[in-house]
């Protein structure tokens, strides 16, 4: 098996599906850490899509002990469903995670001054091998292939 064939592999485990080959060849041919940025993408849509998917099992835990009890059940009495509880969470979570995936990108947003800005630590997320050491291989612009990587079975 070639180094291109296990990666494929390795895509089409992770549900890569159709684009596994494409994936696989970025990462085979550019040097790009492309099975771990579609791995962490992978888990981000994995727990946005949990709000949808587990919304029956949410709202009752919410409402029985949540911070949010009294909205969840105003929400309810109001007429909405746990499913579109679920809808609304999920929407709300996949704009926070497309927010912090662009603070990753750029962590300056503007809200403070420049010069404080430019004094201030970024942050980056890194590969590991499979012994934890990092293998100096970084994940860049995660946001870029955000939307791209959405499930589509799960979609509202």
């Amino acid at each position: 098996m070639t180094e291109l064939d296990r990666l494929t592999a390795l895509f089409r485990a992770l549900g890569a599906d159709d684009d596994a080959p494409g994936w696989a060849e970025s990462e085979a041919e550019e040097g790009l850490p492309q099975l771990a940025r579609y791995r962490f993408l992978r888990t981000v849509w994995q727990d946005v899509d949990a709000w949808t998917t587990e919304a029956p099992r949410w709202v009752a835990a919410y409402r029985s002990d949540g911070v949010a009890a009294g909205a969840v059940d105003r929400a309810l009495a109001a007429g909405l469903t746990p499913e579109d509880l679920g809808e609304l969470a999920r929407e709300v979570a996949r704009e926070t995670a497309f927010g912090v995936l662009c603070a990753l990108a750029d962590p300056a947003d503007g809200s403070l001054p420049a010069e404080i800005e430019a004094q201030l630590p970024g942050w980056r997320l890194a590969e590991l091998d499979l012994a934890g050491g990092l293998t100096g291989r970084h994940l860049d612009a995660l946001h870029e292939d955000f939307a791209d990587l959405e499930p589509k079975g799960i979609v509202p």
